[in-house]
């Protein structure tokens, strides 16, 4: 059997996919193809349960010609959106999408009321292969890091052989980041190796933190997508925001402490299956979310929702996990 699994984007997302992905293999023994952006070529390649990958810049005709040529036997829709849909139309062969459940998330996002399932994403994604027979084997997510792209724990102080703390400073809209001078004050708080991770973005949020002390190494900035994964790997204890980096560190069974602010866990994306002395972290729902994607729109360009998490309890929830 040859299936193509569709999720354009974004890398916290498409970690997502990977328990299907690998059931999807595993269970039926199915060719699993996959297609996305190009962007997140180096993270899907890897996948050992992954067969072929078609990667596009702009759109996914790019490489329509060549997906039709695969004959596939089923379309596993896990984006879920009009593109997938038209892709899926000009395949024409069977497919099964996941329920995204707009409305509801609609209903939270305007009115604050708790409509959404308490079911994770993850678990929504296996609705769309359960006519496959296809079953959540409850092993987590999979990130899979190339042999040369491992971090050598050389590269930081000597300290950090002992242990460290990996915090991700960066996130994809304003709601979802502690700011700089926040993270300082927690970073000046915490007697322990600190790596600071992030994308190009963020590398001089992270020098103006790493100012605090020698204690704090920032490589936000400085490592690829899967050296970045190798440094959470190799952590005692992940803080990160509601970020692609927080997947990643779920699928490496990392303690984790979240940090929501302009999102909430209740849209379903909250780590799945991470370390057993992981933690959510977030301040009262009141006026929460902006939207879904944590962006501050109207009025809520006011708040600021992340600042509202005191430095005490997330001091507190780092120092409880990192104590020998």
């Amino acid at each position: 059997m040859k299936v193509l699994v569709i999720r354009f984007s974004s890398i916290g997302d498409i970690v997502l996919t990977t328990p299907v992905v690998r059931c999807l293999n595993e269970q039926l023994q199915a060719e699993v193809h996959f297609v996305s952006k190009g962007a997140f070529q180096s993270f899907l390649a890897p996948n050992p349960h992954i067969s072929k990958a078609y990667f596009f810049k702009k759109d996914w005709g790019e490489v329509l010609p060549e997906l039709k040529a695969e004959a596939y036997d089923f379309v596993v829709d896990l984006h879920n959106n009009l593109r997938s849909l038209r892709l899926k139309a000009a395949l024409g062969v069977p497919s099964a999408a996941f329920p995204k459940l707009n409305i509801r998330k609609w209903i939270l996002v305007n009115f604050k009321l708790p409509v959404m399932p308490k079911v994770h994403i993850v678990d929504r994604y296996f609705e769309a292969v359960a006519t496959l027979g296809v079953a959540n084997d409850g092993r987590g997510l999979d990130y899979f890091i190339p042999d040369a792209d491992e971090v050598s724990l050389s590269f930081f102080p000597k300290t950090f052989e002992n242990g460290y703390l990996a915090f991700v400073i960066g996130g994809q809209h304003a709601g979802k980041m502690l700011k700089a001078e926040k993270i300082a004050r927690i970073c000046a708080a915490i007697d322990y190796p600190i790596a600071l991770l992030g994308g190009p973005e963020d590398e001089q949020k992270g020098e103006t933190i790493a100012q605090v002390g020698s204690h704090v190494t920032n490589v936000a900035g400085k490592f690829s997508l899967n050296q970045s994964a190798s440094v959470l790997r190799q952590a005692k204890l992940v803080v990160t925001h509601d970020t692609g980096l927080m997947h990643i560190a779920s699928a490496f069974k990392k303690d984790i402490i979240s940090l929501w602010g302009g999102t909430v866990p209740e849209l379903g994306m909250y780590p799945y299956l991470p370390g057993p002395n992981s933690c959510i972290l977030e301040r009262p729902h009141i006026m929460r979310p902006p939207s879904k994607l944590g962006k501050h729109r109207g009025i809520y360009k006011l708040w600021d929702f992340m600042e509202q998490i005191p430095d005490a309890v997330i001091v507190a929830a780092i120092q409880d996990r990192i104590k020998p």
